[in-house]
């Protein structure tokens, strides 16, 4: 049995690590604003993690093995748990993104936070003078998907919605293939390692990287209507998941160390049927 704390773990596959790491015996506790209750048997402290005085508090003596933080986005935000979690904790990890490799569509706000993530994993790294504060582990997680409406983005819904309404999808002429995972295989692979010793970071994906084309195919015959395709110019806006530059993830690290990913065409159909149904 671990001891860990959860930054964030309220809503979409932080909610199914929280319980499969209490189901699995862990003593859990789950930190955030307060803006949702933790399930039966979960702790529970309420603070804003940008506020350190206020974090330090809550806190009080409390040390875990790991903390799993969900919602480190800048690196103001990492250097107060780096000074805050140092000593009371032996592993950090944080749910990144593959964003950090190159943001697309590299819009303004796209770039910005895959750079504030880029620059948060910086910090939470960094050795330091006599070592780290802790083992720190970045997870790079694929383009998220299934769980209906608690996918909060709205990217599959997008397609979806436009093929079952005859609407346009805006492609690329030929888009490059990209990395999905599954909401609940991206919580089992953050449990997973919240209990391994590796450090650094490892990217996580489910085998089968799809493209645009391949997924319109997938959407519209599980939705039973052809999809309308709209080729946009080179450099224009398209929807999302259609990339002109090449923007799949590797796996290959996790699986030397031990995990074992899904397909995507395992699940996916099942995750588009739930959104259609969502969408009724």
């Amino acid at each position: 049995m671990q001891k860990i704390l959860v930054i964030g773990g309220s809503r979409y596959f932080g909610k199914h690590l929280v319980t499969l790491l209490r189901d699995a015996g862990d003593e859990v506790t789950v930190l955030n604003r307060g803006s949702a209750a933790p399930p039966p048997g979960v702790g529970r402290l309420v603070a804003d993690r940008d506020d350190e005085g206020r974090l330090r508090a809550v806190l009080g003596g409390r040390t875990f093995d790991t903390v799993v933080d969900q919602v480190c986005y800048t690196p103001r935000q990492a250097a107060v748990a780096r000074r805050v979690f140092a000593g009371r904790t032996a592993r950090y990890v944080m749910t990144s993104t593959m964003e950090v490799y190159d943001p697309a569509p590299p819009t303004p706000e796209a770039r910005a936070y895959a750079e504030g993530k880029r620059q948060a994993e910086a910090v939470l790294r960094e050795p330091g003078q006599g070592g780290g504060p802790f083992a720190f582990a970045a997870v790079r997680t694929a383009h998220v998907l299934g769980g209906g409406r608690e996918e909060f983005t709205g990217r599959l819904a997008h397609y979806v919605g436009r093929i079952a309404a005859g609407t346009p999808v805006d492609v690329h002429e030929a888009p490059y293939a990209t990395s999905f995972i599954h909401h609940h295989e991206i919580a089992r692979f953050l449990q997973w390692t919240a209990g391994q010793s590796f450090t650094g970071a490892v990217d996580a994906a489910s085998h089968g990287a799809l493209d645009a084309l391949d997924l319109c195919a997938l959407v519209a015959g599980r939705v039973g209507r052809p999809a309308v395709l709209r080729t946009v110019e080179p450099g224009a806006t398209a929807s999302p998941f259609s990339f002109d530059r090449d923007y799949a993830l590797d796996n290959g690290r996790a699986e030397d160390l031990g995990y074992r990913f899904r397909r995507v065409a395992d699940w996916l159909p099942g995750a588009i049927d739930e959104e259609a149904g969502a969408s009724l």
